[in-house]
Order: C-alpha cells, then structure tokens, then sequence
C-alpha cells in the first residue's frame, strides 16, 4: 500500500500546540512510534486511513499535513485561543482542542446565519446600555432588563435570552467525548469575545452552577470585553476582574429586592442541614444555588460569614460521602437525537435544519454540524424539535 510523505514541521506543530509528544499520539490514535517517527524523518510512512485520523485527531484536514510551507502560527492560533492560552497555558490536550473546536462551530454557526441573510448581524455588543464597573447593582439592573429576565425562570430560558442577544451558549456533554469538559477538569468555563458572535461554554453542572456560570462568562464579555478561561477557584475570587463578574452575576441573578423576601431572622435560627429547605422554595424560582444566596445575604451583611462557612463545610462533608456510595453506571443514550439541541441549543440546531431544508447544505453536511448524529438520528431530532 502506498504511504504518504507529510510535511515534519506541521506535525511538530501540532503536538507543540497540545503539550503532547509522539509517545502519547501514538498511544492515542494506535499509530506505531516507529512509524511517527518515520514520518517525522521526512519518509513516506503513514496510509491514507491513517493520515485522516491524525487529521482529525488534531481538529485539521489532510491537505494540511501534506502542504510543504511552514505553519503561519498567527493565521493559525486565533486571537482568542492566544489570549486564553497566554493567561493561562493549556497543557491539557482535551482543553486546547476543545478550544479549537468551539471557534470552528462558531465559523459554520456564521456561515449558516449569513445564508439565511436576515437573520445575521455584525454586531452584537449593547452599546447604549452604559455599563459601570462603578456601580455593580445599576449595571445588573441594566442587564436583567436588557435580556428581560422575570422572577420564575429555568436555565433552559435563562439560556434561550441569552442566545436571542446573538451568542452562542454550548453546555458541555455528559458523555465522554469532544464537547465534554471532563468531571475532574478544574475549568468551570469560559468564553471567546468577537465583535460578532461570542461564545460561551459551560461545563454540565446543577441548573443553579450552570446558570452562575453562563451570567459570570457573560460578565467577562460585557465588562472586560475579552477571553477568558475560568476554573473552580475564579467563581469564589474575591479580587480583580474575578471579582467583578462574580458580583455583577450575583446582582443579576439575585437582586436585592429579591433578598427581601427571605426572613433571615428565622434563617440565622436554622442548623445546616435545615437550610436547604427553608431555600429550595426561593433557588428553584431564581434558578441559583442556595449557596449563592448565601452569597449575596453575606454581601448585603444580613447574615454573618460563620453562619455560612458551616453550612458549606456541611455540604462538602454531604459531597464527599456521595463520591463514597456511587457506583459507576453505564448511562443509555437513549435520546442521543436530542443531545445537539443540550449542546448548542435550540436556536442552532434549528439554524441547520432550515439551511438544510432550504437546500444551502445537504443532509450530510446537517448530521456533520450536529455533533455527527446518524441520518436516523436527525430525523428524530427534527420531529422532537418541531413538538417544543
């Protein structure tokens, strides 16, 4: 069988941008050392088969690997990926192409809107609502009425308003692969500034987690206008730019009229393993977490940092005993046709059925941009999405 000559230096790249040598490649694709090295040498080595999985492994064509110019590393990472990876590396090959991923659906997500012209716009920042970092809770009130949040909300529509000021959201997968923020993986989120188009991701928590996430990325976007990846640790910071957006989130999902409404008297009066009745009633309404409410009465000094710090180690203790008891379970995919619309939401998914439907991309190229789901499976999803 006739092997392929590639160009070294690309490949070269290509484990530099995701932290990883030869020894872990060809772990992960079954693609023998000595071969790799081979082609590193400038020697035919690689069959066709397995040239397209290195390509994909790597989130690039073939054509790629063959062309003998060197990498322009400038047209290749963008801004976006640079400024991430310069604040913070991502040594994490998962990560990085994760990253690399997100800003290729956001192309066919432009791409898609520009087809169906009266539904793309070139920009998308709220110039005219004056944000100040000055004042935090004015600036909430501003966004909350800016994306018309009422006081009885889900995630999913929390979700959906977002998207309607044209950005994408993508929440992680809770199964293993591409889109899926691994469990154990400290980055809470992060999100991409364009000036047309950002994206936020959002790793797959409890609605409540989910939704402080989506409003601290979004924080990132409106105030600081800027990329950015954030772990665990940057949701409890209590400096800089962290601390803007956790406060700007806190106010937007929970006012100060809205702390109004809860007796802290009677709470301050409670045990820890009471709290979380008394608050279930308000944090479903909110969509937060009872932690976050916590927060916020902190915040506002009508509950003592004490009162607080006990209910979480409480919670934790609760956390740990958990991880001790489960059991790792194969989960069925049963609905596998819906998990695009959990990814990328309803407003893209619909994109691509009425592109496919008006004939600017076929089926093929529709299952391609839905996170590869069978032809069968997008048929389901078309009926399922038509019955929402």
């Amino acid at each position: 069988m006739e092997k392929v000559i590639i160009n070294p230096k690309r490949l070269e790249w290509c484990l530099d941008s995701l932290g990883i040598d030869i020894s872990i490649l060809s772990e992960d694709l079954r693609i023998g050392q000595r071969t790799l090295e081979t082609a590193m040498e400038g020697e035919p080595a690689f069959t066709m088969k397995q040239l397209g999985r290195i390509a994909k492994y790597f989130n690039k064509s073939m054509l790629f690997f063959i062309n003998q110019r060197d990498v322009e590393e400038e047209k290749i990472l963008s801004p976006q990926f640079r400024t991430i990876n310069n604040k913070r590396p991502l040594h994490s090959r998962k990560l990085r192409k994760l990253v690399e991923i997100v800003e290729s659906h956001r192309k066919i997500y432009l791409e898609l809107l520009k087809d169906i012209e009266e539904r793309y716009k070139d920009d998308w920042y709220p110039y005219d609502l004056e944000l100040d970092t000055g004042d935090l809770e004015i600036t909430a009130e501003r966004i909350r009425s800016w994306l018309n949040i009422p006081e009885e909300i889900n995630f999913k529509e929390l979700r959906k308003l977002v998207e309607s000021k044209e950005i994408i959201v993508i929440v992680s997968n809770g199964f293993n692969g591409v889109w899926q923020i691994d469990k154990r993986s400290p980055v809470r989120g992060f999100s991409l500034y364009f000036d047309s188009l950002p994206v936020i991701v959002i790793k797959k928590q409890t609605d409540g987690a989910q939704a402080f996430t989506l409003f601290h990325e979004l924080a990132h976007l409106l105030l600081h206008k800027n990329s950015v990846m954030d772990y665990e640790e940057d949701y409890q910071s209590n400096t800089g730019l962290e601390k803007e957006a956790n406060e700007l989130t806190g106010n937007i999902l929970i006012p100060y009229s809205y702390l109004l409404k809860i007796d802290t008297g009677l709470l301050i009066t409670m045990e820890s393993n009471e709290i979380d009745d008394y608050l279930d009633e308000y944090s479903r309404k909110w969509c937060v977490s009872n932690e976050a409410i916590l927060v916020r009465l902190i915040q506002n000094k009508e509950i003592e940092y004490p009162f607080y710090s006990a209910y979480r180690n409480f919670k934790e203790y609760l956390f740990r005993r958990s991880l001790e008891n489960k059991k790792q379970q194969t989960i069925p995919r049963t609905y596998r046709h819906r998990e695009p619309l959990n990814i990328f939401g309803k407003s893209y998914v619909m994109t691509v059925l009425e592109a496919f439907h008006n004939q600017h991309i076929t089926l093929a190229k529709a299952s391609s941009f839905l996170d590869n789901l069978k032809i069968k499976d997008v048929h389901k999803l078309e009926k399922h999405v038509i019955q929402l």
